[in-house]
């Protein structure tokens, strides 16, 4: 471990010009952490008596393959070489207990990005870890990343939308796990002993967020035959802006969560709620992140533009058709927005194409999340269950339950003598079905919204090209 603090101290900053990912150990590193991935079982545990498990003695030299890599590449990192002593240290242990379930709390712990948002700052990451909407096992990963942190986000942030925890990233390079639909590095995802009191940051991917919203919108436009004003057309062919208006949305959205006048816990953090709450919850936090996006428009800002119709597109286009419709509460929200313009007038269909009135969208869109803040604010005055009647009326104004819910059919249909939690159960897997609409729409961008996983900005280019 000291070995790669002594050498960071020495060598010092490495020039921003040289990429961790043309490094020859960036490839030893990849290799080792892909051989030792297949080997873990779910909770990241190597079986040795598994069928196909590897001798132990090929685990450690992969161990040991992955520490060395480290070891060469952390100079390149000197603002993160605590944390890369503290891998090496979490490696070595892992591989002295035998590879049982990993406990990488003391790298974890060390990990600080938040504190270091310097854009264009590149990490070298390896965890034992899930990825969110990607591999649901705690197989080894690694990463490269670099910061997106430019001075008019930072400002934006000091000034406005306090937020120290969030982080801004686009990859480099990255391991089979994040060869998926993730988007994220969350803190929460890695094996640990024991979860710290409080995570210290949270890092989201906008260069994958925007490369994966402009090929999907880019074939709704198409298919729905909706015509774009020049400047949303270009940002659609433009990763840069997609990327900025991407950022500037994540950091609104995820200081949302703690911000308003809210119910206890709107996050539902270690609770058991209707998955139209997680619903309402996210679409409340992206309508919060367009409200501030039409003001900050009106002050200059160039990018809040932007954020609208990324806001928009993403929500209506990309949601609602993408995953299963088992509790899909993003799905719910991007079908509740489309819902509620086309209600208001502000969407049509009309001859087999789609119209928006560009004008109305910004107020209407306002106008829905007054909405959801105003059942958020009564909410505080209501018991729990009544709580969640409130939040499924004001979806089923504007969205038709499944012909067999009984939570449609009101309280008197549900065993009211049943604790909440219990009732939980009485929802149907698929408790607002895709639209007509939806449904059309989903079997034509099926195979866009796939041909979407692993996807970074670099390969959008080269389809594109």
């Amino acid at each position: 471990m000291t070995e790669i603090l002594v050498r960071a101290t020495a060598e010092g900053v490495v020039p921003s010009q040289v990429r961790v990912v043309e490094q020859p150990a960036w490839a030893v590193l990849k290799d080792a952490v892909e051989r030792i991935r297949p080997w873990q079982s779910k909770d990241g545990s190597i079986d040795f008596d598994a069928e196909g498990a590897p001798a132990a003695a090929d685990a450690e030299a992969a161990v040991r393959g992955a520490i060395d890599a480290v070891t060469r590449l952390a100079p390149l990192l000197p603002h993160d070489a605590a944390y890369h002593a503290a891998l090496v240290g979490d490696l070595r242990r892992w591989a002295d207990d035998g590879f049982g379930v990993p406990d990488f709390l003391d790298s974890l712990l060390a990990f600080q990005p938040a504190a270091h948002r310097r854009d264009g700052l590149q990490h070298l990451v390896v965890f034992p870890m899930y990825t969110q909407n990607g591999n649901p096992d705690r197989n080894l990963e690694a990463v490269v990343l670099r910061m997106v942190w430019p001075d008019w986000l930072a400002e934006l942030e000091r000034t406005r939308y306090d937020n120290p925890l969030f982080c801004g990233i686009t990859f480099e390079d990255f391991t089979s796990g994040y060869d998926t639909n993730s988007a994220v590095l969350f803190p929460e995802t890695i094996a640990v002993r024991e979860a710290p009191e409080r995570f210290s940051w949270g890092g989201i991917f906008c260069d994958r967020e925007a490369a994966r919203f402009r090929r999907v919108t880019e074939a709704a436009v198409g298919i729905l035959g909706l015509r774009l004003p020049d400047d949303v057309a270009a940002l659609v062919h433009d990763q840069k802006r997609c990327e900025e208006a991407f950022v500037l949305w994540d950091m609104v959205h995820d200081r949302t969560h703690s911000h308003g006048d809210l119910p206890f816990d709107p996050f539902m953090i270690k609770q058991r709620q209707p998955f139209w709450m997680y619903g309402l919850e996210e679409l409340r936090c992206d309508l919060t992140a367009f409200k501030e996006a039409v003001t900050l428009a009106d002050e200059g800002v160039p990018q809040a533009r932007d954020v609208q119709y990324a806001i928009l597109f993403d929500r209506m286009f990309r949601f609602p058709v993408t995953g299963e419709r088992v509790r899909n509460y993003d799905g719910l929200g991007g079908q509740l927005l489309f819902a509620y313009l086309h209600q208001h007038d502000v969407v049509r269909w009309t001859d087999n194409k789609l119209h928006i009135d560009w004008q109305r969208a910004p107020e209407v869109t306002n106008q829905l999340c007054a909405d959801i803040e105003k059942l958020y604010k009564d909410g505080i005055d209501r018991p729990k269950l009544v709580h969640w009647f409130a939040g499924y009326e004001l979806v089923a104004t504007y969205l038709a339950p499944h012909p067999g819910s009984r939570w449609a059919k009101g309280p008197d249909a549900l065993d009211l003598n049943q604790p909440p939690r219990k009732l939980v159960d009485d929802v149907l897997p698929d408790e607002f079905p895709l639209s007509m609409f939806y449904e059309a729409l989903s079997k034509k961008l099926k195979n866009v919204i796939a041909s979407t996983k692993g996807i970074t900005a670099d390969s959008a280019e080269r389809i594109a090209a």
